[in-house]
């Protein structure tokens, strides 16, 4: 792995497709400017609904659409790899979407989708979500190789099966969320850094972040880790961006004094 500058990009998002995607483009291009080589957008980002059927209206053919444009213009013009957080595209089941990253490199090309696995559901009395309703989940994880090393890509709810995680042999993993503010205050930092601990990989975890327009709440709390599991930027509140520089060394430091990804026995 060689040294990469990444971003976790943390938004607010509405019920408005165009106007989330005039935000990400936005921020993307801080990030940019900040020198991000991968910027990589929260669960959700191009829209966040009154109701959960709303995405249903929005959902892309794979490989067409303007949100998917929008994605590949935004990596082509800044000659960055960009991790496209969630979007709804076309599922078997025509009363559902699939909630898609989808993956370009600097040359606006797509190079990987992975269709989240875990599909969130709560209740607590208060707050119901449960997304199996409309969304059809995913089967199979996903990596990619990029110039600074091995890229995994998990959503959200998927942070609690580590099981996912193990034995990707990533370098690093992108997890997009929307964490709410419930399970986010309690889990969402612990779950990360555990990950990133028993991984030994960086963890880039780019978050809805605030008080969105529908009345709903996500934690955000934006983060980078490292495979100690130190934080190394963080947006904890609002839009805006956590960036940091992920070091081949630091990686490599951490693999070498401590082997544990040697030490599996199962």
């Amino acid at each position: 792995m060689k040294t990469l500058t990444a971003a976790a990009v943390q938004m607010i998002s509405t019920p408005s497709v165009a106007e989330n995607l005039a935000t990400a483009a936005r921020l993307i291009a801080q990030a940019a400017d900040r020198g991000a080589q991968l910027v990589a957008l929260p669960e959700y980002f191009a829209i966040m609904g009154a109701q959960a059927t709303d995405k249903l209206l929005v959902k892309e053919t794979f490989g067409d659409g303007p949100i998917q444009q929008a994605l590949a213009d935004a990596a082509q013009r800044h000659g960055i790899w960009l991790v496209g957080g969630t979007l709804p595209l076309m599922a078997d089941d025509p009363g559902k979407v699939r909630n898609a990253t989808l993956v370009y490199n600097p040359q606006g090309e797509c190079v990987a989708r992975y269709d989240k696995i875990h599909l969130f559901g709560f209740d607590n009395g208060t707050e119901r979500y449960d997304e199996a309703d409309t969304i059809e989940p995913g089967q199979q994880p996903v990596t990619f190789d990029t110039p600074f090393g091995r890229v995994g890509v998990a959503v959200c709810y998927d942070l609690r099966f580590p099981e996912l995680f193990r034995g990707r042999d990533a370098d690093v993993w992108v997890l997009p969320a929307a964490f709410t503010a419930t399970t986010g205050r309690a889990h969402w930092e612990v779950l990360l850094r555990a990950r990133a601990i028993e991984n030994q990989c960086f963890v880039i975890a780019p978050g809805q972040g605030g008080l969105h327009p529908t009345g709903r709440t996500t934690w955000g709390h934006s983060l980078i880790a490292d495979p100690w599991g130190e934080i190394l930027a963080l947006q904890a509140e609002g839009e805006g961006i956590a960036a940091a520089e992920l070091k081949a060394s630091q990686l490599d430091r951490v693999r070498r004094v401590l082997p544990a990804l040697r030490h599996r026995v199962l």
